[in-house]
């Protein structure tokens, strides 16, 4: 216990220098932090803490997806629902199926190992994304649909993800078994978030304590998701649920008005923390791979999950280019190249079995993969807004600074 508070003290500690740091060479906070993480691995005094899956599943994604969740409004959301649940959902799957295709043929992977690999990298990752757009200073329509869908893939990647896996395992699923999977695991999360949600806001009803009342939204964080997960349902899904729930009716009147700021703020500093320590524990886990013995295939995994994204983004956003929920051209390469992998993609790939074929060059591929999306797009992000003119070129540099 002591060794792992001394190392999330050490952690923190190096978190804050990096902020200061970023700031002043005007750097994305994330691409500061994973840096640091490298570099961090290779000194004698390392912090013992390491990255695992249930850290990042039961720890840290949580009040991630709650905190994004709990800002995203229900009637901004509905406008463009169609848009965002078909990328979420198709999109997907179309992603998954083009890389999974491609490292069979290119990479000459076995059909199962493709399989779970393109699955697991096909979500956009919420953690990656919404930090580099706060940084930015990103704001509408834009924001709305690059943070939502990144949410709502979430939840798609993990079910489907739960299927691949039992396919491994040696079980045998039908379509109507699939079926009824996707909807236990899916409806399972959003029934448990829901329930946990409208459950927690009773509870604030009762009370005027601002302390209270931020201790409850703490249980419908987690709570939520350690429920859907003890119903082998989808834990993601039931936290953003819970945080829709918590961040859409609360505003109706059950959280107070001091319980509302003190929400805010403390959830703000909950993500940055989780933020800091996801950002840097990647860094830490990349500096251990040894990618020269998968470079090949990390080359064309890179090249063909980015070759999947803008298959996924520009055919979708074309069918409904005749409709209200038109997708500007702007718009849509900014959701080609927001297409970051992180947090979840290697918490996916660190709970592969022992029995999946080409376990450990799948884990070195997915760093590979996230390395990428992280210092190259994440690296040009702010360039390519800045040029689309989603961010003043005169003071851009300046709204970076100060939400960091």
């Amino acid at each position: 216990m002591d060794s792992t508070l001394e190392s999330a003290v050490l952690l923190l500690l190096i978190a804050s220098v990096v902020a200061m740091l970023t700031r002043r060479l005007r750097l994305p906070y994330s691409v500061g932090l994973v840096a640091a993480g490298m570099g961090l691995a290779l000194l004698p005094f390392s912090p013992k803490m390491s990255l695992t899956r249930e850290l990042i599943f039961t720890g840290l994604l949580p009040p991630l997806i709650f905190e994004a969740a709990f800002h995203l409004r229900w009637k901004e959301l509905r406008r463009d629902l169609p848009v965002i649940l078909v990328l979420a959902t198709v999109g997907v799957l179309v992603s998954a199926g083009i890389t999974m295709i491609g490292m069979h043929f290119l990479a000459h992977w076995q059909w199962l190992s493709a399989l779970v690999f393109g699955v697991l990298i096909a979500a956009t990752d919420p953690v990656s994304v919404i930090a580099i757009f706060r940084e930015a200073n990103v704001h509408g329509r834009l924001r709305l649909l690059v943070e939502a869908e990144s949410l709502f893939n979430d939840g798609t990647a993990a079910v489907a993800f739960g299927i691949v896996i039992a396919l491994a395992s040696g079980q045998h699923f039908g379509a109507l078994a699939i079926t009824r999977t996707v909807l236990v695991t899916a409806g399972g999360g959003i029934l448990c978030g829901a329930l946990v949600g409208n459950l927690v806001l009773f509870l604030i009803g009762r009370t005027n304590d601002h302390l209270v009342e931020t201790t409850c939204t703490t249980i419908a964080a987690y709570g939520s998701f350690l429920l859907a997960d003890s119903l082998h349902a989808s834990g993601v899904l039931a936290t953003l649920t819970a945080g829709l729930v918590l961040g859409n009716l609360g505003n109706l009147g059950p959280i107070s008005d001091r319980g509302r700021e003190t929400v805010q703020a403390f959830w703000e500093y909950v993500a940055f923390v989780a933020n800091s320590i996801v950002f840097l524990l990647i860094g830490m886990r990349e500096a251990s791979r040894n990618f020269a013995v998968a470079w090949l295939p990390a080359v064309v995994a890179v090249l063909l999950v980015t070759a999947g994204r803008a298959a996924v983004v520009y055919p979708i956003c074309q069918v409904f280019s005749r409709s209200r929920f038109r997708v500007s051209t702007r718009h849509q390469h900014v959701l080609f190249w927001s297409g970051l992998r992180g947090a979840l993609a290697l918490a996916l790939v660190l709970g592969l079995p022992e029995e999946v074929p080409r376990r450990e060059e799948i884990i070195t591929v997915s760093f590979s993969v996230v390395a990428f999306s992280i210092f190259v797009q994440g690296l040009t992000m702010t360039p390519l807004l800045r040029a689309l003119g989603e961010i003043p070129a005169h003071d851009s540099k300046s709204q970076i600074r100060e939400n960091q």
